[in-house]
Parts: structure tokens; C-alpha cells; sequence
């Protein structure tokens, strides 16, 4: 990637946005994504996946800047895309990283003491076999290796009724947990969230290219955990799906768009209508 500032930002949710819900195929988007690389766009993963699943993604889609792991919990940059090193920053396995809460460990010793009086109720990544994972998740054998590779939080799920869910959430969240709910699993880590370290990352970039204001945002996402990145984008974009509605906006920055489509047919659509390109 060049050193020329990017005018635009662009941060994406996987799962059910960028990558199909069933069968988690980029295909639909393809030309959009070659579209905004050409005109230095930067598309940046920003997910509850793994470092390890990130990485294995940015390779096979051909995603070569920053990426943000574990929903906001760390920011990693490749070398060579930012004029420096980011303050804060620790050189990791190729990238700078620049992480935001404790370490996996933590969340695990918390989950076991709030969790007492639910045996039974929920499983964690931590407890799950590999067959039980991809059963849950939908992955391969392979990828599910790398989605249990967890640095910074841990991902429950939970078999009880509502009512025994919310007061699980309450057990962790008295405990000092932030609990962020994706598709799939209830997401227990630190106080993080995917608009964090968006915001967190536009202004590095404002700072390092010396722009008068950062870089406009563009978020895209279709669950819950993607609240944060949509209110606090310049553009919020809910991504449709067919198995929920889109997630309820509090109060949002910007201007707030909702796809037509489902995946990575809506995410084409939408930037479409932002970048002039037809879908």
C-alpha cells in the first residue's frame, strides 16, 4: 500500500456482512473491493475473529491493510502501511498491534467464578471440542482451529431460556465483564468495542498524514456487536439478514444507511450508491 493519506475509510463486520451467513462466500463483493483498493480506499476487517483467522482471511481475499480483532479489542497495522510506528503500539507477528483490554486468561478466571450457578447452561470456546465448534459455528475443521485461537476475550454460548441468560449477563457484567452479543455467541471481554478502535485508528492515520480531520468513516455490520462502529461512523451501514433484524441505533453520528440485500450482495449495494460503482 502507498503512503498517500486515504480519504476514506472503510470498516466491516465479516460474518453476515462482508461474508455470506451460510456459507461465508466473498464472491458478491469481489468487485467492489477491487473497486476501492484501486482508488486507495482501505477495507478493514473489524470482527469478533481471531488474529489467526484474520490473518488466513486478509490472505485468501487479498486484504492487505489493518485489521481489528476480538470486536475492538486490538488494532493490528501492517508494516509499511502508516508512515511510523503508532504510539502505543507492540511490534507482533509482522504487524504493529495495539491492543485495549487483558489478555484471554482474565476473562477465563472471571467466567469461572460468575458462572457457579450456571453448570450446565453454556459452554465456552475454552470448553468446546473442535467438532462441537464447527457444529456451532458453521467452519471447517480448519478454520475452527484458528476461531479458538482467542488473545483477548472468550465467546459463551449459552443453552439456558432468556430470563437465565440475563442473569448470567448480570453475574459477568458485576464482575467487571463487557458482554457483547454477535450472531452466535455472547462475547465476554473488557470495556471494548468495534467503534473504539475504529476511532482509535482514523485518528493515527489523521495524525501521522498531518490531515486537518480524520479520514471519513464508513461502517458496515448486521449484528449487535457492530452497534458501536455503526453509531460512531461518519456512514453507518446496516447490513440486512435472514435471520434477524437489523440492529436498533441509539443515537448515531452520521447518516445511517440500511442494505436491500442480504451479506456481501447489501455490502456491494450499498457502497455502490457511496463510490460509483454498479454492484
Amino acid at each position: 500500500m502507498n503512503k498517500l493519506a486515504p480519504e476514506s475509510l472503510v470498516f466491516t463486520d465479516m460474518d453476515g456482512t462482508l461474508l455470506d451467513h451460510d456459507t461465508y462466500s466473498i464472491e458478491p463483493a469481489k468487485s467492489m473491493l477491487m473497486h476501492l483498493e484501486s482508488i486507495n480506499i482501505p477495507v478493514i476487517p473489524n470482527t469478533s475473529k481471531t488474529f489467526a483467522e484474520l490473518v488466513a482471511l486478509r490472505e485468501k481475499h487479498n486484504l492487505n491493510g489493518p485489521f481489528i480483532v476480538e470486536n475492538g479489542a486490538a488494532v493490528y497495522v501492517p508494516h509499511g502501511f502508516l508512515p511510523q510506528k503508532p504510539q502505543g503500539a507492540l511490534w507482533s507477528d509482522g504487524y504493529w498491534c495495539k491492543s485495549f483490554t487483558s489478555a484471554r486468561s482474565h476473562w477465563l478466571q472471571l467466567i469461572e467464578s460468575a458462572a457457579k450457578s450456571f453448570t450446565g447452561l453454556y459452554k465456552s470456546f475454552s470448553q468446546m471440542s473442535l467438532h462441537e465448534i464447527c457444529e456451532a459455528t458453521g467452519l471447517s475443521e480448519e478454520d475452527a482451529k484458528l476461531a479458538s485461537k482467542r488473545q483477548f476475550g472468550e465467546p459463551i454460548q449459552f443453552n439456558g431460556d432468556d430470563h437465565q441468560k440475563l442473569q448470567f449477563i448480570s453475574a459477568l457484567k458485576q464482575r467487571g465483564a463487557n458482554i457483547l452479543e454477535g450472531g452466535r455467541f455472547i462475547h465476554v471481554c473488557g470495556g471494548v468495542n468495534k467503534g473504539q478502535a475504529m476511532n482509535w485508528l482514523a485518528e493515527v492515520i489523521q495524525s501521522q498524514f498531518s490531515l486537518t480531520h480524520p479520514p471519513r468513516t464508513i461502517a458496515l455490520g448486521d449484528s449487535g456487536n457492530d452497534i458501536a462502529m455503526l453509531e460512531q461512523a461518519d456512514i453507518g451501514i446496516r447490513i440486512r439478514s435472514p435471520i434477524k433484524p437489523p440492529p436498533e441505533l441509539n443515537e448515531p453520528k452520521g447518516e445511517i444507511i440500511t442494505s436491500n440485500h442480504f451479506g456481501p450482495v447489501g455490502w456491494a449495494e450499498t457502497l455502490a450508491d457511496i463510490f460509483t460503482l454498479s454492484a
